[in-house]
Order: C-alpha cells, then structure tokens, then sequence
C-alpha cells in the first residue's frame, strides 16, 4: 500500500530552511519520491467524481509526494522535513530518550480484555506545543496509521487525550455494552456500548469499524482513576480528554491484536512529535502492568545495530565508492553509521523511527536510494550466459510427467493446513515436528506451513471417495522444515509423494512407482558389491502399520519413507480403504 503525504508547498519550504519549489523537485528526485503539485479540485475529480464536492473543492496548489509503503515516519510534515534536513546534511539524525518523570503514569491491563484486544502500549508528550497546523498534521497521521499499518484499526487502534483533563493510574478493561456510558467525542449526549454503535452506524467515516467490536459479549473500554472512560477502542475517544490547541501535555495509548504493530504505531507517533515539545526529541514512559503482573515500560525507543560490508554494499548496488562515503550516504538516509576499525564493516544504527528496517538487503537498498538509481551506470554483464530452467525444477516437471505416464492423477494441494494434519492425525505430537508455525492463523485450517504432502493428498482422496477404485494420486511440491542453522529459520524441501487407494492396500504399486523413478535417474538397486544406490530399511513410524514401513535409503542416508498407512490414521481422515505411501526428497538427485 503506497502512502502519499500532501502538504502546503509554503509551509513546506519554510519548514526546509526557506527553499524554493525548484531546489523541492531536485531534493524530492536525489530521495527518490515522486513529487508533483496538484489541487483539491483535481483530486476530487480523480479518485470521486462527486460533483458537489469538485464544485465546493480549493484550486490551491499543494504538493502531493509518493512515499515508500513502509516509511510511517514520512506520513507527516515533521517526518518529513527532518528526514530531508538530514538527507541534505543539514542537521544529524536526531537521538530519541526517554524523560524519567516525577511519577510514571501507569496503564493496568485487566485479563478480560483477552476475549477482544489483548495488548496496550501507552506513553506521553510532555509540554508539547500545538499551532493549528501542528494539530491538523497530528490528527492526519493517526487517520494514516489508522488506515495502512493498523490496517483500518483492526490491529491498532490510537488513541490521545488531554493528560491534564484525566487522572491516572488508567485502566483498560473489557465489559459488557450496556454498563460503558460516557458521551463520545465532540457530542454532548452520554451514551452506552449499544446506543453508541446505532449512534455511528450511517456515519461516513466511523461506520466502517463497528463490526470489529459490535457482535462481541463485551467492549474494550479505558478509565482513568475517577471513573472517566477516554476510549472506547477501535470506535472513539471519550470528549471529556479530547485534544485542543491549548493542549500542553498528551497521554497515547494504542489498544491491539497485534502487540509488535502497537510499538511501531507508538514509537512513529511520539518520535514524529517530540519535534514540538519543550525538549524536544524526548518522550516521557508509562508502566504497563499485564494481566499475569509483569510491568512493562513503553515506548521502547530501542535503536538497533547492524553491521554491513561495504564491498558487498558496492558489489550488489554497482558502485566503487570507499566505506567511508558510504557510510555517510547511509547517515544521510537517517542511519546513523560509522566505519569500524577492519575497513571494510560499516556500523549501522537503527532509530525507533525506521522499523522498517529488517534485514541488511534493507540497508543495501537505501545506500542505492542515498546514491541515486539514475546516478548508477549501466553495465554488461561480467561474462554471458545462456538462460536456462532451475534445475530443480527441471527435474520436478520431467518426473511428473513420467509418474503421470505411470498412471498416478497429479493433485496439487494447499500449502498450509492445521496442526492437527500433521500431528495428531499422523499420530504424532506437534511439539516432536519441526514445524513452522503461523504466528496469527485466521483459520483453523490454516495453522502450520506443511512438513509432509501426505495430509493434503489424503484430503484430497476423502473429497472424491466416491470415484471409482482404484485411486491413485502424487503430488511433487515444497514442504517447509525449521531449521536453525538457516539465516531464516526455514528450509524448503521439494518431495515426491504419491498415494494408492484400493480394497487392498497394494504396496507394490508405491514400490514399483519408487523403482521405475529410479530406474528414470539412472540409480541402480544397491547390493552387497555397489557402494551407489538405494535400498529399503525396515522402519518404525507410528503414521504406518507396523512391520509395514520402510526407510528409502541413498547411499546410506533415508531420504523419504514407503509404507502401508495405520488404520487410526485412515480413520481420522475420514478413509475407509486401506492406502499405501511412497513420500521422498527429491532434492538429492538434482
């Protein structure tokens, strides 16, 4: 989702040191954003084509800047002015802290809230200073982050109040509808849970969030110390705490489903706009107290480091620039970064501002970006070279041919399924499977990557159980194996797996379909002579029947497993026919 960031061109080139639109277009082009000025009336015309609306629309110029989907620190005046101050070497990136004050306001999160927004991070801007247009870019980039990052408020949902109107230690619960009354933001007519979800059902803006709460038993709802709800998250704030122009000092709490989303959201809000308190750059923390007792303290504000190389920088951009210059073009980018004592390494730090930031190729790309894409010369490939198929995948289309040719019906299945396809229903347990797990599954179908297609292929049989017998199917696809020593924690692994399906179990049709594959990779049966080739080990799996399974052996390392399949695994997928198995990796054979 690509973010846009419109501002007023005057404001904007004050806010850059008095610049002129010109010197604007060059520095918008070196920080490769789109820029280009358009008008309220031409953008209602675009995107809504309401002719009331064009017609009461502002011909004034403002400037419209395309910003990487995953810059939420460029979303607002202030982010983006500093981030071109620094780009143009202006001003130093600027150092994020944490004010200890007096007494830390304290947000207590109740169990209940388990059952509808679990997690709530919270921290406050100290003597901070509102003009109105200050107020205007404040609440524009809540309604941004609202939109992309919390992804409509389903995963956080911001909410600011008037620290001097409200009292601590705050409160944030779950309750039943009837029993929330507090009168909504900029209305004068006290309402509950219900009234306020009828109240906002035809609003234009407001409507769209009521299903993400309405149909629940209870309400997230925040208190302070006397009793005053400030919010009823994702829907509206509470008008006793509303923010005004006069406000000095503002309390931030973002209610969530998604606690790593909550500290991004958090951390972008008070680093944007720290910019206008007293001291500026800093954030005064809250203790949040969890459910099990814990205290928590946010916002974090943790700055990151990352070593890179920068022959590898040079290498993979298409450049020779010595490690000290890249180091600076970095620093530029808002990644402050020096050269340590080897030469080569460079020493990134990453502010609480670029979350987006993730892996070194992140890094590597913002050096090309600090470079300039147009300022990178074109060149012929070192050596020539003949375009050619993947060689695994060469071989993963000849053999789906052949077992095809074979007589086996090629399915092709989901690649994640539950825990239970690949656990208990195997009749193994979950915690002996080196399983990747889906950190936020939608669906209980959908909890775990594959580490086997068996599951798959045996849903597959139970969905057209009433074909004709014999069934026979394959499949040849990935499978996903955690795996620590992988820089990402994962490994794929293409397999071969295929299924016969009868009144009796036919384990020679797996086997004869495992020799003819062999024979096709011109691997030979191993003997007592040969120190090449496959062979069968007999194997206990507690998926298989017993004295029923055997090990595939290449060379003396199991690559995959032929069998006949245990009953109670029949059973719980629902198979009435017994059916025999041939699963192995294919992987060695490329």
């Amino acid at each position: 989702m690509r973010g846009y960031f419109f501002g007023d061109p005057i404001r904007f080139c004050q806010e850059l040191g008095k610049c002129q639109p010109l010197e604007l277009n060059e520095i918008c082009s070196s920080s490769s954003w789109v820029k280009n000025t358009t008008t309220e009336k031409q953008m209602l015309t675009k995107e809504q084509g309401d002719v009331a609306a064009v017609a009461d629309a502002s011909e004034e110029i403002i400037y419209r800047i395309d910003i990487p989907a995953n810059r939420y620190d460029l979303l607002c005046l202030e982010g983006l002015v500093t981030s071109l101050l620094v780009f143009q070497g202006k001003i130093k990136p600027p150092t994020f802290g944490l004010v200890e004050p007096a007494q830390r306001q304290v947000l207590k999160i109740l169990p209940e809230t388990a059952q509808i927004r679990p997690f709530a991070v919270a921290a406050v801007l100290r003597n901070i200073t509102f003009d109105k247009q200050a107020y205007d870019s404040f609440i524009e980039l809540q309604d941004k982050l609202h939109q992309n990052l919390c992804r409509k408020r389903s995963l956080v949902a911001i909410g600011t109040h008037d620290l001097d109107t409200i009292q601590g230690p705050f409160t944030y619960e779950a309750r039943a509808p009837e029993s929330i009354e507090f009168i909504p933001l900029n209305q004068t007519k006290k309402m509950n849970g219900h009234g306020i979800m009828e109240f906002y059902s035809t609003h234009a803006q407001l409507k769209q969030y009521l299903p993400i709460i309405r149909d629940s038993t209870v309400y997230p709802v925040i208190y302070d110390a006397n009793g005053v709800v400030l919010s009823l998250p994702p829907i509206i704030n509470g008008d006793h705490s509303k923010i005004t122009l006069q406000t000095r000092n503002v309390f931030i709490e973002c209610t969530a489903t998604d606690l790593t989303k909550a500290k991004i959201v958090l951390d972008t809000l008070v680093c944007m706009f720290s910019v206008h308190c007293t001291e500026k750059f800093t954030v005064e923390p809250c203790d949040v107290i969890q459910p099990d007792g814990t205290v928590v303290t946010c916002p974090e504000l943790k700055v990151r480091q990352k070593e890179i190389s920068a022959r590898k920088a040079n290498a993979y951009i298409g450049i020779q620039e010595e490690p000290a210059c890249i180091a600076d073009m970095l620093t530029r980018m808002y990644l402050e970064s020096e050269v340590t004592e080897g030469g080569d390494r460079i020493l990134v730090r990453i502010p609480p501002t670029r979350h987006d930031v993730l892996h070194a190729c992140d890094i590597y790309e913002d050096v090309a970006i600090a470079y300039g894409y147009n300022n990178v010369k074109k060149s012929l490939p070192a050596f020539m070279h003949i375009a050619k198929q993947f060689p695994l995948n060469k071989l993963t289309e000849q053999l789906r041919e052949q077992v095809a040719q074979a007589g086996f019906t090629e399915a092709i299945t989901f690649t994640l399924c539950s825990r239970d396809d690949i656990a208990s229903k195997l009749n193994k347990s979950i915690d002996s499977i080196a399983a990747v797990h889906i950190a936020n599954p939608k669906t209980l179908e959908f909890q775990v990557v594959r580490t086997t297609l068996l599951p798959g292929l045996l849903k597959t049989l139970v969905a057209n159980r009433k074909m004709p017998l014999p069934l026979k199917l394959f499949e040849i696809s990935d499978v996903v194996v955690a795996d620590d020593e992988t820089e990402v924690g994962a490994r794929n692994e293409r397999r071969l797996c295929a299924v016969n399906c009868n009144k009796t179990a036919g384990f020679e049709v797996v086997h004869g379909l495992l020799d003819r594959v062999m024979q096709l990779l011109e691997v030979p049966w191993k003997s007592e002579n040969q120190k090449h080739g496959y062979y069968l080990q007999a194997a206990d799996d507690p998926a298989y029947f017993p004295g029923r399974c055997a090990n595939i052996m290449l060379n003396s390392v199991a690559i995959g497993r032929i069998g006949v399949l245990h009953p109670t695994v029949l059973q719980a997928f629902e198979l009435t026919t017994p059916c025999s198995v041939v699963e192995f990796n294919i992987e060695p054979f490329v």
